[in-house]
C-alpha cells in the first residue's frame, strides 16, 4: 500500500473464474488506462478466499471516473473475465492516509485489510484513527489509507497494511477499533472484509 501516491481511486473487488487471466488482461490494456488518465494499478489476491481478486485504479482527475463509470469498460473487462455477478466499482478520492510506522524498504510486504463500509461521519472517523495510533501501531498495522467516495459522503474505503497474516486475523478478530470502523462491511451491497497480498502493480505512462 506504501507503494500508492495519493489519488482518486477506483476499486472492484470480484471473483474471476480464473484469476490468473486478470493481470494479462490489465496490462494489455495499459493504452486503454492511459487514455483514462490512470498512473498506476495494483492487484492484490485474497488469503481467505482463494480465486477474490481486488483491483485498485489511481486517477489523475475525477473527468476520467466520470468517463470510467459512464461507460462499458468495466463491463467489457468483467465479460472477458467470465465474472457473472458484476461487482459494484468504489469511486474516490484519499481522504487521509496515516503512516503509523515508518517503512522499512527490507520488510515485505504486509497484508492488506480492505473494507468499503458506511459511517457516520468520515471527518470523525479519521480524528479518531489519529487519536488511537499507539493501539493501532501496537497491532501491527503499519499504514491506513482512507477513500471518501464522490457521491456519498459517509461511504469510505479503509485499506490497512498489517505486519502479517497472524496480526491481521487478530485485528479483525479482538479489537474493538478495527469492529468500530467496519461493522457495515459486508452489509447489503458492501463486499466483506478483503484480507490479501499484494501481487502486481501496473505503472501507466501518461505519455503511452
Amino acid at each position: 500500500m506504501s507503494k500508492q501516491p495519493d489519488h482518486l481511486v477506483l476499486a472492484t473487488d470480484y471473483r474471476p473464474p480464473d484469476p490468473a487471466r486478470v493481470w494479462p488482461l490489465l496490462t494489455d490494456n495499459a493504452e486503454v488506462l492511459a487514455g483514462l488518465g490512470a498512473h498506476h494499478v495494483l492487484v492484490y489476491s485474497s488469503i481467505e478466499d482463494p480465486g477474490r481478486i481486488l483491483v485498485t485504479v489511481g486517477l489523475r482527475n475525477r473527468e476520467p471516473v466520470r468517463k470510467v463509470l459512464g461507460s462499458r469498460l468495466f463491463f467489457d473487462w468483467f465479460d472477458a473475465l467470465g465474472v457473472e455477478d458484476i461487482p459494484a466499482v468504489f469511486a474516490g478520492e484519499t481522504l487521509d492516509k496515516i503512516v503509523v510506522v515508518d517503512a522499512d524498504p527490507d520488510q515485505p510486504p504486509g497484508v492488506i485489510v480492505a473494507a468499503i463500509t458506511s459511517v457516520g461521519d468520515a471527518q470523525a472517523l479519521v480524528g479518531g484513527l489519529h487519536r488511537e495510533l499507539h493501539e493501532i501501531a501496537s497491532a501491527g498495522v503499519r499504514a491506513i489509507r482512507i477513500f471518501q467516495a464522490f457521491d456519498d459522503q459517509h461511504e469510505v474505503m479503509m485499506l490497512q497494511e498489517i505486519d502479517n497474516e497472524a496480526d491481521a486475523a487478530e485485528w479483525l478478530a479482538n479489537s474493538d477499533i478495527a469492529a468500530a470502523w467496519m461493522k457495515g462491511a459486508g452489509i447489503g451491497a458492501y463486499p466483506p472484509v478483503f484480507v490479501g497480498r499484494f501481487r502486481h502493480m501496473l505503472r501507466i505512462d501518461e505519455n503511452r
